[in-house]
């Protein structure tokens, strides 16, 4: 049996390599589950020296051996609340539900410490192999049991918000540790719950928390945005040689020279594709370029900017600003014969993030357009990257948003008091750029 625990803990060692050696933006969920992956490592390591020293009685002093059993049932219990952690902030960032039955997982924690602490140990020695059983060792079953149901709980209860990605892989993870607990309930001699850990560990791993996987989704996000680039509107480009083509006809070639320079300047700076993360500054110099030439087309279509100048340097997400400004001509200002104004706003919040706003003073939502698009921005993860449809800009800012920048920034909108939308962006303020 000490075989398996040596062989789990190097299949562990080997995932904790590549996972903590992977570059990634640390998250809330990711610190959980590094301080998971390092307690199981520990833990195997008191399951190892138990499945020794227990079947020992006779050569291992008795403090020693209750003293290992104290710390392998007590870094199990500390793992099956490492797990409901991680599922708990998984169920969050999915639902947007805050997490109200913490307060009663961190005080059963605290009492089944005490209780791994302070309880007796007692040994069955039996011809089969000796173990550890009575009011001691049940402290790993009930709790087991306890985090589980908490787990069950909040699955049941979100269970339509949930990313079938992620039902899968917490319902394996539940079916494989169910599975080996009763094994070892009706087999106390085979001491295999280190195996039953490691699964559910390696469940999380393979299916959520892989580099690969994580790289293979922003590959995906990067390829939407390469498609997205190189397919803006192609009305906007042809309307604007005409423009340019009449006003040729009107007037001198200054004039002309100009809106070639903004429109050169526009797909220069939009064909960027190389950084993922861009200065706010140079995201403005190219909504500068789009916003020159659009209101060049239609006189009264105004574009102001109240821009905190401190903010300038913020790296935000490559192409976010230009598919928002056009989503909100084409939705917003269409209708109103590109008549009104689009004000851009940049400033940081309280919290120390920075919002950037995109007001228009349009038509507005139809009946029903805002809740589908609360829907969509709020399910983004569970959506298909969009490659056409009236959709494609936003739904693309936001998913590349919480790829690059986490899941508590995002993109959402809300309705003037006055008439038209503001779409709101929620970004974070690196330190170096304060």
């Amino acid at each position: 049996m000490i075989r398996m625990e040596i062989a789990l803990f190097l299949v562990l060692a080997f995932v904790a390599y590549v996972y903590f050696s992977a570059g990634r933006k640390v998250t809330l969920l990711h610190r959980v589950f590094s301080v998971l992956l390092i307690a199981m490592m520990i833990h195997l390591l008191f399951d190892a020296a138990t499945i020794y020293t227990v079947n020992h009685l006779d050569t291992v002093p008795l403090f020693l051996n209750d003293l290992l059993h104290r710390f392998f049932i007590g870094t199990m219990v500390l793992i099956v609340y490492l797990f409901y952690q991680y599922i708990a902030i998984l169920v969050e960032e999915e639902t947007g539900q805050p997490r109200h039955l913490d307060l009663a997982a961190r005080i059963y924690l605290v009492a089944a410490e005490l209780g791994v602490l302070l309880l007796p140990v007692h040994y069955a020695v039996t011809p089969m192999g000796n173990y550890s059983d009575g009011i001691h060792a049940s402290v790993c079953y009930v709790s087991m049991a306890f985090y589980l149901l908490l787990c069950v709980w909040l699955l049941l209860r979100n269970w339509k918000q949930i990313h079938p990605k992620k039902k899968f892989s917490i319902g394996a993870a539940f079916v494989i540790e169910v599975c080996v607990s009763l094994l070892q309930a009706l087999n106390p001699t085979w001491l295999i719950s280190g195996m039953g850990l490691t699964l559910m560990t390696l469940a999380f791993y393979l299916t959520l928390e892989n580099p690969d996987i994580l790289r293979a989704e922003l590959t995906e996000q990067k390829m939407s945005m390469l498609y997205l680039k190189s397919q803006v509107n192609p009305h906007f480009l042809y309307n604007t040689l005409d423009t340019i083509r009449i006003q040729a006809q009107l007037n001198g070639d200054k004039k002309v020279a100009d809106l070639l320079m903004r429109l050169v300047d526009f797909f220069r700076l939009s064909v960027k594709v190389d950084r993922q993360m861009v200065a706010l500054d140079d995201e403005l110099e190219l909504l500068e370029a789009y916003m020159e030439l659009m209101c060049h087309r239609y006189p009264e279509l105004r574009c102001e900017y109240d821009i905190d100048p401190n903010l300038g340097g913020v790296p935000v997400p490559n192409f976010i600003l230009q598919p928002i400004v056009e989503n909100s001509l084409l939705h917003g200002l269409k209708n109103k014969g590109y008549r009104g104004e689009i004000h851009i706003l940049a400033q940081k919040t309280a919290d120390g993030d920075m919002e950037i706003q995109v007001c228009d003073n349009g038509s507005g939502f139809r009946e029903g357009k805002k809740a589908d698009i609360d829907q969509m921005l709020f399910h983004y993860a569970s959506q298909e990257p969009k490659l056409e449809g009236n959709s494609i800009g936003i739904l693309n800012v936001q998913k590349r948003i919480k790829l690059l920048c986490g899941r508590k920034y995002g993109l959402w909108y809300t309705e003037n008091q006055n008439g038209g939308v503001t779409a709101h962006m929620l970004l974070p303020v690196e330190e170096d750029s304060k």
